[in-house]
This record gives structure tokens, sequence and C-alpha cells, in this order.
């Protein structure tokens, strides 16, 4: 059972692969736990966190004894209960299911709060769970949490605005307990005017051009080229908190600069003519994939759908300068990933990992706020 420190933790629901977890680390928080119910995102998790404890289980059947014993922790020592409730049935695009099962989960996390006392917690979803018609699901869900806590307005943020190279959008839930928080607002999370845009040519500098027989792991590794003096290519290539990080990955980056993820896609003739003739900006009439603008930020990247709910692909955008689609790692730095995060070595799950996850740039920002503002 991890022993707690002076260090402030927090429990990560839903986790995925880490992008919340990421930032949580990297804002200074120790990443004491975690839930996730798909084995294959909670085993890429845990190869780049070994030493948060793993919770492979649904959450809707977790205590919040359990969360916290797992965690080696007691009443009221968790800083902050984090997690992005799957939100599919919540969605504007895509197949929307009020009824969605998967809905109820946004509730469960609220039930947690209640019964882990946390000094704050955060929540992220699609902008879709603030619609009339989830208005009255949102309050039902909410109601849970305990009557000390202050529930701020829900905040909506646009990931390029935090320094992120992607547009996604997304709306976050935030409370605490003024006991152990001092006071903060929906103002307190708002972008800086400081902040650096980072664009798609900014954000692929320095990465292969991606060959389209590269499809084995093995053939995934490649060395990337030097990155220009800019705070996403320090994000990109450093920043590594005590205890996370793959240490295969890390000793690749840093002996030989190989990084994963360089997985090619084979295209039939006819597609790649019909990418050559787009523009940038411009949508494939077939995938209905767009074309990436050097000069612009990538759109929200999607995950595509379970094989419980029929293994359908996600929409990949198609790379500014070359016909074809990006590779996982090019997907991981236009989500903000570091080089040395590793996901799993298929495609398929991969680019899953990636569209599911909170950026680590924007969580970074968002939990390093609320870690100055802890008592």
């Amino acid at each position: 059972m991890p022993k707690p420190d002076s260090t402030p933790n927090v429990i990560d629901l839903f986790s995925g692969v880490g992008g919340l977890s990421l930032g949580a680390a990297r804002a200074g928080f120790r990443v004491a736990a975690c839930a996730e119910l798909d084995p294959i995102a909670s085993k890429s998790h845990a190869e780049n966190f070994p030493t948060t404890a793993h919770i492979q289980q649904d959450v809707a059947q977790l205590s919040g004894a359990q969360l916290l014993e797992v965690a080696g922790l007691k009443s009221r020592q968790l800083s902050g209960l984090i997690g992005g409730p799957p939100c599919q049935g919540f969605s504007l695009i895509g197949r929307r299911k009020m009824a969605d099962p998967r809905n109820d989960l946004f509730g469960h996390f609220f039930r947690l709060v209640s019964e882990t006392m946390p000094a704050f917690y955060v929540a992220e979803n699609v902008p879709g769970i603030l619609s009339d018609k989830t208005r009255e699901f949102v309050d039902q869900a909410m109601s849970q949490l305990p009557k000390s806590y202050i529930r701020l307005n829900p905040i909506r943020v646009e990931a390029h605005r935090y320094g992120a190279p992607t547009t996604r959008t997304r709306i976050f839930f935030i409370g605490f307990d003024p006991d152990r928080v001092e006071t903060i607002n929906e103002d307190y999370f708002s972008p800086h005017e400081t902040t650096e845009f980072v664009t798609v040519a900014a954000a692929l500098k320095g990465l292969p051009s991606v060959r389209s027989n590269w499809q084995t792991e093995a053939q995934s590794w490649r060395k990337i080229g030097e990155l220009p003096d800019s705070i996403f290519a320090n994000r990109a290539l450093h920043g590594v908190p005590d205890g996370v990080g793959n240490s295969e990955a890390l000793a690749r980056l840093r002996s030989k600069r190989l990084v994963s993820g360089f997985l090619g896609t084979e295209h039939a003739p006819e597609t790649i003519e019909r990418f050559s003739k787009l523009k940038p900006g411009q949508v494939d009439s077939i995938y209905r994939s767009p074309r990436l603008r050097l000069d612009g930020f990538c759109p929200t990247l999607r995950a595509g759908t379970n094989s419980d709910r029929g293994s359908y692909q996600a929409v990949r955008p198609i790379h500014p300068t070359v016909s074809r689609v990006i590779s996982p790692r090019e997907a991981a730095r236009l989500q903000g990933f570091p080089d040395w995060f590793v996901f799993n070595p298929t495609k398929w799950h991969s680019f899953r990992q990636i569209g599911n996850s909170v950026s680590p740039i924007v969580a970074e920002e968002l939990l390093a706020r609320i870690a100055k503002k802890i008592n």
C-alpha cells in the first residue's frame, strides 16, 4: 500500500491512459491511485505511472472507503478527486443517447466526492453536457456534493488558449472545501494573455516523415530531430515528475533520441491522390478527415468506439504536407503529450487512448492553479 507523504495527492477516476494524471503530476501532485475499467488503458497508464496504485474496476462499484484504502490515505487526507467520466452519451457528435448507461458514471463521480471528502474536485466532460436536456441530470448528480463545498459554475476550456496545439473544447466542473482551499472563482481559471500559442507546425517540429510500411512496434521507434527552444518543446522532451515515466522510453529518448508511435497507414493510390488535392483546412469527401493547417490548430481528436460499441475507427486528420493521415505520435504531440509518454503499440488503441484524454497541458494549467490555493 502506498504511503502518504507531505506532497498533495489526487485520485484519478476513469483515468484512461493518463492525461489528467500527467497534468496533476506536473502540477505538483502525487497520483496516489487511479481507477480504469478498460484493461488496455489501465496497462498503458501503469507503464507511465509505475508508482500509482491501479484499480481495474467499474467506478460504479467502488466506494470511497475502497479508494482511500488503495491510495493509502485516511479521511480528509485526499487533496483532489479528479476524472473524466465517459462522455459519449452527452456528445453533440455521433450518436447522442441520454439513456446511455455510461451517463450514470457522471453521478458516481460526485457520489465518490461525497464519500472521500477531498479538498477539491475536478470533473471534465464535453460541452454537450450543458445542454437544456441535461440540466436536470447534472443538477441531480451534483446534489450529492457535501453542502459545505463551494461549487463553481462550469468552466468552458478551449485547449489552444492554454498552450496546447488543439482547439479541443471541454467543460470542467470544479469545487472545493473552503476550510482547505483558499477562495477561488471562475475567473481564476481564465487563460493567461501571455500564453504561448502552439501551431500544428510547431507541434510537429522535429518529427520524422512517417512511412506507410512502418507497421510494427519495433518499426515505430524512430529518431527525432532537434526542437527549437520553447515552452512546448521543453514539455515534449522533459518535465518528468518523480515516480512518473516508462523507464525504457525515457532511456531511449535521453540516450538516442528514439521515440515510439510512428506507425504508418497504407492508403490506396486513389486515396493518396484525393488527399494530395486537398488544401489546408479542407475536408476529405469520403473519409471526412480534415487536412491540418501548418499555421492553425488541430481540431478535436476523436477516439472512435470500443469493441462493445462496434469498434468504429475515429476520423484521423490528414497531415498538412504529406498525403496521409497522422501517426499516433503526431496525434500525441497535437494533444500535448510528451515524447517519453507511451501508448498501446497498436494504432487503433493508441488513437483511442489519445482521443479520450484530457490534454496534459490543460490539466497541468488548471491543477497548478488549484495547488497554489491549497492550505
